[in-house]
């Protein structure tokens, strides 16, 4: 007789997925970071909203909490924010995972001139992934957010994404 596949035991609920190291940060209070942590936290992420203005987001946490780490993945989820360049300076000095600025690839980049003027050399700056997500053609913040998590689950797992096996 053949082992099973883990993969199938995870999936028929026999064997839980190991995610204990995960943790998902969402930078700036909006549409599309309340779906990514509502989402985040069934596929095991810990999951933290960081807002610098409490009028946005009462509930989050001013700045990045001092556990995050290397283990964290990063979403901005605004770009036009006057806090970007400052939240990324801090986020890059964690070493953190995985950090990306949510935005349409056909636009400048607005991170690059706000981190280049905070002094962040451009290797770091490099580290900064834009466009992020898998591109199935998202419009709506649930989509954006399943697109990002999915790509975000693909990089974890060292896979391509989309449906190249």
């Amino acid at each position: 007789m053949t082992e099973p596949d883990p993969s199938c035991a995870v999936a028929h609920g026999a064997a839980a997925p190991d995610h204990a190291d995960r943790v998902l940060v969402a930078v700036f209070a909006s549409p599309v970071a309340e779906f990514l942590l509502r989402y985040g936290a069934d596929l095991g992420y810990t999951c933290v909203l960081v807002e610098p203005d409490r009028d946005r987001a009462p509930d989050g946490v001013p700045g990045l909490p001092e556990d995050v780490g290397a283990t964290a993945d990063v979403v901005v989820t605004d770009h036009h924010r006057p806090e970007l360049g400052t939240v990324l300076r801090d986020v890059l000095a964690r070493r953190v995972r995985w950090v990306g600025v949510m935005g349409n690839p056909k636009h400048p980049a607005p991170h690059v001139p706000a981190l280049t003027a905070l002094g962040v050399a451009p290797d770091e700056i490099a580290r900064v992934q834009r466009p992020i997500g898998l591109n199935i053609g998202s419009r709506a913040p649930a989509e954006i957010a399943v697109a990002t998590l999915a790509g975000l689950l693909a990089d974890r797992n060292g896979r391509p994404g989309g449906f190249a096996f």
